[in-house]
């Protein structure tokens, strides 16, 4: 039960506890080592002693004196003045908060880490990395993965960016409203991944972690609450509240992936559709329409379509290519192949896949391959596609698509062996 527990809250907790770890000791890499300390603490001792009232609560707090041992064993003379006034910092921190209610900051502290990783001092790419590296506890190597760079690469920039806060003194806080604009590109990519990571995690058994999604809905809500008036801020939490409804027909009972052309719409949440088909529309009706608006849009196709059959792809291909001009990306051009497909047959899109392909920045890349085999596999090239097939599940990365690929590659050696 003990083990269950911390399983659970770390899954679900762990941006809330560094959250307001960081904010106690101000210090990110002192704050994870403090609370990997509290964790193991709370394995040795929760199966003997019991799962605490406030488990969260536990585990900062322990954090907290954890932080202040690793202070105290340090030994550069140098450091002693001013590690000597952040443990007063962190004492008088924790003693204004009290025992019993010592995460009651949490949802504030959440959004003030975000805003503080998204500091423009920072590069973009290490404003986005570290938010999700701590806010999310995803790996080095899965941050990697959605960035498609080395890991080596990714660790440089992670670490580059927490000596950049520390040094330049980046304050924790949400900044005052004239420079929130500087900061919100970011936030909201982070928002976003953070999204993306528990909608289609990048790696593991589950393909689905509503923890996650619902977290970035709630900071999604807390943004757009703080600047009301942002068609971007509205349409992003459009589309997260438009992709999220879904979320109980994209798996079956045994965890196995369906796709969206198969299922079961009378699964799908009908108030969270509602309310993203308001935003959607409400963002749309800005003067110029952003890349989430835009995304939202998409999605909102999708939404209003009762059967597979009636999407309207050509819509959802034009939609596509008005993002493509705001954000030119490979991966945009590759959902707005598919969709082209989907609206003008097969032969078509796999002409536009094959050109993304050939410009080599997504041949590492699993949904380029799956793409281009499904097309294969609807014309009936059953050894194209089962080349193609392979080559996706050498690169993908969760159990659920794999299973999915897995089965799609069975499929056509049948089809092959057949004639």
């Amino acid at each position: 039960m003990a083990h269950a527990a911390l399983e659970q809250l770390y899954r679900e907790d762990h941006g809330r506890i560094v959250a307001a770890v960081i904010r106690l000791v101000g210090d990110f890499d002192l704050a994870e080592e403090s609370i990997h300390d509290a964790f193991a603490t709370a394995l040795e001792q929760w199966p003997r002693e019991g799962v605490p009232a406030n488990p969260r609560a536990w585990i900062i707090g322990t954090a907290r004196h954890k932080a202040i041992d690793r202070i105290r064993r340090r030994v550069n003379l140098d450091d002693k003045v001013r590690e000597l006034a952040l443990l007063a910092e962190i004492a008088g921190d924790a003693d204004s908060a009290g025992a019993d209610n010592i995460d009651d900051a949490v949802p504030d502290d959440l959004l003030r880490l975000i805003f503080t990783c998204c500091h423009p001092a920072l590069a973009l790419e290490a404003q986005v990395a570290l938010s999700l590296r701590t806010l999310c506890g995803l790996t080095t190597e899965e941050i990697a993965r959605a960035f498609i760079v080395p890991a080596t690469t990714m660790a440089q920039r992670l670490v580059r960016a927490k000596r950049k806060i520390q040094a330049a003194r980046i304050p924790y806080e949400v900044p005052p409203e004239d420079v929130l604009p500087e900061r919100l590109e970011a936030v909201m990519a982070v928002i976003y991944l953070i999204f993306n990571e528990g909608y289609s995690a990048t790696s593991g058994a589950t393909l689905v972690r509503a923890d996650l999604c619902a977290e970035a809905i709630r900071l999604g809500r807390i943004l757009h609450e703080l600047i009301p008036g942002n068609s971007e801020a509205r349409g992003l939490l459009a589309l997260m509240l438009l992709h999220d409804a879904r979320r109980d027909a994209r798996l079956t009972r045994a965890g196995d992936l369906v796709l969206l052309e198969e299922q079961d719409r009378t699964a799908w949440h009908p108030g969270q559709i509602r309310e993203g088909l308001a935003l959607t529309a409400a963002s749309m009706s800005a003067a110029a329409s952003g890349p989430y608006a835009i995304q939202a849009a998409i999605a909102a196709v999708h939404s209003r379509s009762t059967m597979a059959a009636d999407t309207d792809w050509s819509e959802i291909a034009a939609l596509y290519g008005s993002l493509a001009r705001l954000q030119p990306s490979p991966v945009i051009e590759l959902n707005r192949a598919v969709a082209i497909a989907m609206a003008e047959g097969p032969e078509r899109g796999l002409q536009l896949i094959d050109a993304i392909e050939a410009q080599g920045e997504l041949r590492d890349y699993h949904l380029l391959w799956s793409a281009r085999a499904d097309l294969l596999r609807r014309l009936g090239r059953w050894l194209e596609a089962r080349a193609a097939y392979s080559n996706s599940l050498a690169l993908v990365t969760d159990e659920p698509q794999r299973r999915f690929l897995q089965r799609r590659l069975e499929e056509v050696e049948a089809r092959a062996r057949s004639g």
